[in-house]
């Protein structure tokens, strides 16, 4: 599943259920799965002040004043467009203080097929600056430990709406091997090595967090993102956590295409 809002044919007999993690609205048209956070809290105001939403439905998170990092699976490729709305700068989408800004280019990782095979990012530079903090690519690898997800989606998977205020809830790592093996039972291939698996039967993300980081402390304490929300089976199901791209696999990537759009 994307957890992306609309939902298509993914692998087989799993169409049903794979689902995105974005919102209600696909920009470019074509349907895609859907996810938010279950088992978890509303964040209070200014708690993260990077997090951005994207109009399609997905979420992401400033990477400079000028770019937002998101999914693969939440834009409709490379190139020109002026159609994606970004929210900004509130937890609350209706707050008149929220900031807004338009999307004038998009670049999707070159290698991207589809949300299970990996390459699950892209960058989005907007028409103007925001004046807001970003938050920073982590520098390092994690395969245990709690990470922190977030978005305006889901909080059940059978829910018919997304959330107007920003949820949060804390996520352990799931080994690759363990994920993997849960995974292939499905009919999925885990792409091990651009992926962290996180999540339990009570916690994770799921239809409208597509695209939004998972976040953890650096040695300093400060917030680094060390994933993206991109797919799951369902939301919270007992063995099967959800699917995050591995920004420490595509840091330089992601980097350099940040620095062309700024």
């Amino acid at each position: 599943m994307v957890r992306n809002v609309a939902s298509r044919l993914l692998v087989g007999a799993l169409a049903t259920v794979l689902v995105a993690v974005a919102g209600a609205a696909y920009a470019g048209g074509d349907p895609r799965p859907i996810t938010e956070v279950v088992g978890g809290e509303p964040a209070p105001p200014g708690k993260f002040p990077w997090m951005v939403r994207l109009s399609m439905g997905c979420g992401g998170a400033l990477t400079a004043p000028r770019v937002v990092l998101t999914a693969g699976h939440c834009v409709d490729g490379t190139g020109d467009t002026t159609t994606i709305k970004v929210i900004a700068g509130s937890v609350d989408l209706k707050s008149p203080k929220a900031l807004t800004a338009r999307s004038v280019k998009v670049f999707r990782a070159p290698g991207f097929r589809d949300e299970t095979r990996g390459d699950d990012w892209a960058v989005i530079r907007l028409d103007h600056a925001l004046d807001l903090p970003v938050l920073p690519l982590t520098k390092g690898e994690f395969d245990e430990g709690d990470f922190v997800v977030m978005g305006w989606g889901q909080t059940r998977e059978n829910s018919m709406k997304q959330e107007r205020r920003l949820h949060y809830a804390t996520v352990p790592i799931v080994p690759d091997t363990k994920c993997a093996k849960e995974y292939k039972k499905a009919g999925v291939r885990l792409v091990a090595k651009e992926s962290i698996c996180a999540g339990t039967k009570t916690v994770d993300t799921c239809q409208g967090d597509s695209g939004g980081p998972m976040v953890g402390r650096d040695a300093h304490g400060d917030w680094v993102q060390v994933g993206i929300v991109s797919w799951g089976l369902g939301c919270a199901r007992d063995g099967y956590p959800g699917v995050y791209t591995q920004i420490s696999t595509f840091r330089t990537d992601i980097r350099n295409a940040t620095h062309k759009l700024s």
